[in-house]
């Protein structure tokens, strides 16, 4: 086939690589956080993920460039952020949010190689031309209910994609709902899904799952939430959820287990963004955009059970789908903003400047609010391009539980319990500056102090020279607009 060619072969001769067809299997979280065993949560039950944990590279320090879902997904199946892979928003029907005709996707390239695509779950990008899969269960032909949550159906979707793949080499994404929020206009629904296939009545039965209900005064409240009981009954619900997923995790990996295919297969567990609670999704703040990320290689010298600390972006997710399929040096130039991860999986590699970047643009229709920044170990320096318009808080947030008691509270000025204030969570200043050694919760912003003058200058530079090299829209706003590749005045 196109992507075996002479150096795998000899790959093959020497024994580093499996000995039959090499797969990728991608299993995506939507909304998916560190709520899992492996991350050192002692309360929500996740044994399947944490036994994958045991056999792969653990990233403590992995990032989505845009914390949305629709955006951060193109994101990852193109290589290339959102501004310039035209995924700007979220890709609601009424919305109408399509990548880019001219931009190249993963299942893509494959399929170009011979390599057979699935996707099964949530898809949510778009156009079809773009992000064309041989097999697709998605929101587009059924139920998100049901092929994104009820992990029956997924089981047995997976069972389908491997008949219809045969001895090919696959790439299958399956993307969860879970732990997603249920809905939006209805307070019951602002909740976590929860009650889906729990049995009780109008909500049915997922064969395969048996819900755990965990007690609020149990739960782990995270440093960005307020620690009260509105907010400790919703992560109740989203530990209910995680085990939903869990189940799912891990029903997925015994398809390819009991085929023999693990072996075979390099396996990716991740989620799109931070959870859906303020000041995490839709922020570029690490609590909306620093995600889990196991990857575990059945290659003979792969670290498993390791944790590495190296600056990881999702947009190495897609140079490393390639440089397993022995395909990276002969993709398309599209792939120029991700780096491959397979070095790292064998050892680690020193750190010398390294950087993230971080692009987004609205996450619902109305929640437009440009931010672009720029992470190095030390600091994080986001740059709000429409400060002067309040930060929009998405709807099923604003539903939740946890954040009508942040409002509530504030309203009645009672204790929020919050690390920061509604007022300041709403208005922010163009620039923010975080020193992240000495400011890891990202509350004092440096960005205006004279002593860090240079330091902001020099982050400053850094990010205006990505957005020239990605042909960023929005790099020249909110003072004037691109045109013809120069800054021209408003």
């Amino acid at each position: 086939m196109a992507f075996i060619n002479e150096y795998f072969l000899v790959l093959l001769a020497w024994g580093l690589v499996p000995s039959l067809a090499v797969n990728v299997l991608v299993l995506l979280a939507d909304d998916g956080g560190f709520e899992l065993g492996t991350y050192l949560n002692k309360i929500v039950n996740t044994p399947n993920i944490d036994n994958l944990a045991r056999n792969s590279l653990i990233f403590n320090n992995a990032h989505t460039s845009v914390s949305s879902c629709s955006p951060s997904r193109a994101s990852l199946l193109t290589g290339v952020p959102c501004h310039q892979n035209g995924m700007y928003g979220l890709h609601h029907s009424v919305h109408h949010f399509n990548s880019l005709d001219s931009v190249v996707s993963l299942p893509t390239l494959l399929a170009q190689n011979g390599i057979f695509t699935g996707i099964i779950g949530k898809k949510h990008v778009g156009p079809e031309l773009v992000f064309p899969f041989d097999f697709a269960h998605t929101e587009e032909t059924a139920s998100i209910l049901q092929v994104g949550r009820n992990v029956t159906k997924i089981k047995l979707l997976v069972q389908e994609f491997l008949q219809a793949a045969q001895s090919k080499p696959f790439f299958l994404y399956v993307a969860f709902h879970d732990p997603h929020r249920c809905g939006h206009s209805n307070p019951e629904y602002g909740a976590f899904c929860e009650k889906f296939g729990n049995g009780e009545p109008g909500y049915g039965t997922i064969p395969d799952w048996t819900p755990i209900i965990y007690r609020p005064e149990d739960v782990v409240v995270p440093f960005f939430v307020q620690d009260t009981p509105a907010a400790r009954e919703d992560i109740a619900a989203q530990y209910t959820t995680i085990s939903r997923l869990d189940t799912g995790v891990g029903l997925v990996l015994e398809q390819l287990n009991s085929r023999g295919l693990l072996k075979d297969t390099l396996v990716i567990y991740t989620s799109d963004n931070g959870i859906p609670f303020a000041a995490g999704r839709t922020n570029l703040y690490d609590p909306g955009t620093a995600v889990p990320l196991l990857i575990s290689s059945p290659y003979k010298n792969a670290r498993r059970n390791e944790v590495t600390y190296h600056m990881t972006n999702l947009l190495d997710i897609a140079p490393t789908v390639l440089d397993w399929f022995q395909l990276l040096n002969s993709t398309s130039p599209t792939f120029g903003s991700g780096k491959s991860l397979m070095p790292l999986l064998k050892k680690e590699i020193p750190e010398t400047d390294s950087k993230i970047f971080y692009s987004h643009n609205l996450h619902e229709i109305t929640m437009y609010y440009p931010m672009r920044a720029i992470r190095t170990r030390r600091y994080k320096l986001i740059h709000n391009l429409f400060s002067n318009s309040p930060f929009p808080i998405d709807q099923d947030l604003y539903m939740s539980r946890a954040f009508q008691d942040l409002l509530n509270r504030t309203k009645e000025s009672q204790p929020t319990n919050w690390y920061r204030s509604l007022k300041h969570y709403f208005h922010r200043p163009e620039w923010e500056l975080y020193d992240l050694k000495h400011d890891p919760t990202e509350v004092a912003n440096l960005a205006y102090d004279h002593k860090y003058e240079k330091t902001l200058a020099g982050l400053q530079a850094a990010m205006l020279q990505w957005q020239m090299n990605t042909t960023d829209p929005w790099m020249c706003s909110p003072y004037g607009v691109l045109e013809h590749g120069f800054c021209m005045s408003l």
